[in-house]
């Protein structure tokens, strides 16, 4: 629709355009040089009075001579010996001031490393005045009074300051903080500049670069707001004010013949002949050069039949085009209308589908069943989440893992958060979602990482949690990086506390027990603090109150899973207590729970760890930071207690309440306890 819209619209716009031209050229055709004669140098209009050539000028000073070639053509007035960059008739209807845009050089004082001069301007002799309309006068450097001089008892200038408490944009000169400006006096042809250093000025001031200019402000504000960045310029645009002098040659005799003229108006035609210079202009509503023998043509009136015809083939035109392309842009609208709302439809019921096919109404009912649900989980849109990961960038990835993608986001409220996504779109992998974000929403504990919301209406669900930032226990205990400092045995044993008070509350004090069935080092996560977060219940199973076990697939990591689990497929709570078991093993040993650099009957590190018990040869085994600890018996208590729960048979595991108390009693009879501020 928009790709029409446009269409219509450069159809439109380009008919314009085509009439427009050559309307615009027959003007230019009827304004620049006399016949016979170049009328432009490079791109730029050279009109009459001013010419390139002999016999193409009125007066030797208003000769114009083109230099150079292709695109570094650049016009010269000779009379001053100056760049020109544009002409002008007339400024307007109203005015008779025809003007000249040249470049004029920027006066430096002595202490400049400059390309610009330090004499005086001087135009004198010439048709041409220094505009006081069109220019500004700038002086730029600090502490700085600029005097222009050569107006005779007429004082014109401006004064600078640099100080600091009185700063504001270096762009505004009217501040007068290292800038100033000042108007012109009008009729001027000539143009000088004197540096004088106000009283009270900091020493060696007298020293600095200071520098000034007239310039053309409308080239100023639109190209070089900051007069301070035209430092070292050798020149800048200057406007010039022209008319046609009694100097000049045939002068009186060209005066009396343009009054005469139809449709042209001359200043000062009503005075005498003794006049001392005119300009002329078409009247209202005519266009083209006075000074020519085509004179003023009319633009569209009802005086001529000429004017009248140009104005009804206009006005024809403008029926014949623009009228159907508005009819075609109506209808065009009226279909990208209809096609919006059809969009916007279909993205509802894809949405709703995508709702519906990844668990939602499972989810609603699950939720609602829950009499004892204390926890909610928000419903996210997808657009929302789109923009808290920048459309899920690749840079935002925090990890991946069997089940998804994690991305990390900032939400609406200022919070980071972790955004979990799923790898495949499959009904395996969507269930576990949906039971994950159930469990979830059951549970309200300090060391289980918070489900924040979801968003089922999108493709793959997402999954938003609280964002933990200080990586997981597995990288702390198996990586060497600089990133991951030691873990001190009194943080281990508080980590180990925590882990055991998060997975005794899902077991015992949630409104329903709670299996986490995927316990292990790289699903704890330690947060600013570091304090443990248990994560990851996408494979948790909660049970009744009066069951004992849930029977299912096997699912599980290799090194971490209950053998009684592996040949029963029935998992109950001490299966999390043997996982859990094997994190408290690394915890003492800093060994991963599987091997290759271990013998062949080592390379489980449970087997491992019991065979080391048996053979008396523990503190062979501990990490570093465990085997500095003073009181041996603490570990000794803690190493059997992660014995216990490694035991074959399930029924004689301890219970993680049981492992709670236990290693709380540790803690408590410890010298060693865990320093918060050197945390």
């Amino acid at each position: 629709m928009k790709m029409a819209v446009q269409f219509v619209m450069r159809i439109t716009i380009l008919v314009l355009l085509t009439y427009e031209l050559a309307e615009a050229e027959a003007a230019a055709a009827a304004i620049v040089a006399k016949p016979d004669c170049n009328g432009s140098c490079g791109n730029l209009d050279i009109p009459y009075p001013f010419g390139i050539g002999p016999h193409c000028y009125m007066d030797k000073m208003f000769e114009v001579v083109c230099n150079g070639t292709g695109s570094s053509v650049k016009a010269y007035l000779i009379s001053i010996d100056k760049e020109v960059l544009q002409i002008n008739i007339s400024n307007s209807y109203y005015y008779f001031e025809p003007t000249v845009q040249v470049q004029m050089p920027i006066i430096y004082s002595n202490n400049c490393r400059s390309l610009g001069s330090g004499a005086a301007l001087n135009i004198s002799g010439s048709p041409f005045n220094f505009s006081f309309i069109e220019n500004t006068f700038i002086s730029v450097g600090c502490y700085n009074f600029a005097k222009i001089t050569g107006l005779g008892p007429v004082v014109f200038g401006c004064e600078t300051h640099c100080n600091k408490s009185k700063t504001v944009e270096r762009t505004n000169c009217s501040s007068g903080f290292n800038c100033c400006e000042s108007s012109y006096f009008p009729y001027q042809q000539e143009f000088h500049v004197e540096f004088k250093r106000i009283d009270g000025s900091p020493a060696g001031e007298e020293k600095a670069c200071k520098y000034a200019f007239l310039v053309d402000q409308n080239w100023l504000q639109s190209n070089k707001p900051d007069p301070s960045s035209v430092q070292y310029w050798e020149t800048v645009p200057i406007v010039l004010d022209w008319a046609i002098s009694k100097r000049t040659k045939d002068s009186r005799d060209m005066f009396k013949s343009l009054k005469k003229r139809p449709h042209v108006r001359c200043s000062f035609e009503d005075e005498d002949e003794d006049f001392y210079s005119f300009a002329c202009k078409c009247a209202y509503k005519y266009q083209g050069n006075p000074y020519l023998p085509s004179g003023c043509q009319a633009e569209c009136d009802n005086k001529s039949i000429e004017g009248i015809f140009r104005c009804k083939s206009r006005l024809m035109l403008a029926i014949i085009v623009i009228c159907p392309s508005f009819v075609l842009l109506f209808l065009l609208l009226i279909i990208w209308w209809l096609s919006k709302v059809i969009k916007k439809r279909n993205k509802i019921k894809l949405k709703q589908k995508f709702f519906e096919r990844n668990g939602g109404l499972l989810l609603q009912q699950q939720l609602s069943s829950n009499e004892n649900n204390v926890q909610k989980a928000k419903l996210f849109n997808s657009k929302e989440l789109e923009n808290v990961t920048d459309h899920f960038n690749e840079n935002r990835i925090l990890g991946k893992g069997g089940q998804g993608t994690v991305y990390k986001g900032m939400s609406t409220d200022g919070r980071i958060v972790a955004i979990k996504k799923c790898n495949r779109v499959d009904e395996g992998n969507l269930e576990q979602f949906v039971n994950e974000i159930f469990i979830l929403s059951q549970i309200n504990h300090r060391n289980v990482v918070k489900l924040l919301g979801c968003c089922l209406e999108t493709e793959v669900p997402l999954l938003v949690y609280e964002f933990i930032p200080n990586g997981t226990l597995f990288q702390y205990l198996h990586k060497e990086n600089e990133d991951f400092p030691l873990l001190t045995w009194d943080m281990r044993l508080r980590i180990a506390i925590e882990i055991a008070g998060a997975l005794s509350y899902l077991h015992s004090a949630a409104s329903l027990p709670i299996y986490h069935r995927d316990i292990k080092s790289s699903n704890i996560l330690l947060d600013e603090k570091y304090r443990a977060k248990v994560a990851d219940f996408g494979t948790s199973r909660s049970v009744a109150i009066d069951q004992t076990h849930v029977t299912t697939l096997i699912y599980g990591t290799y090194g971490y899973l209950d053998p009684e689990y592996f040949q029963t497929s029935q998992y109950t709570e001490k299966s999390d207590v043997y996982s859990f078991g094997v994190v408290l093993i690394e915890l003492l040993t800093g060994e991963k729970p599987v091997s290759l650099m271990r013998s062949q009957e080592g390379r489980n590190l449970s087997t491992y760890f019991v065979h080391s018990l048996k053979e008396n040869r523990l503190f062979d085994i501990l990490d570093t930071q465990v085997s500095k600890v003073c009181n041996k018996d603490e570990v000794i208590t803690i190493a059997n207690l992660a014995k216990r729960c490694l035991h074959l048979n399930g029924k004689k595991r301890p219970t993680m309440m049981e492992i709670m108390m236990e290693l709380e009693g540790v803690q408590k009879v410890s010298p060693h306890q865990p320093n918060l501020e050197e945390i």
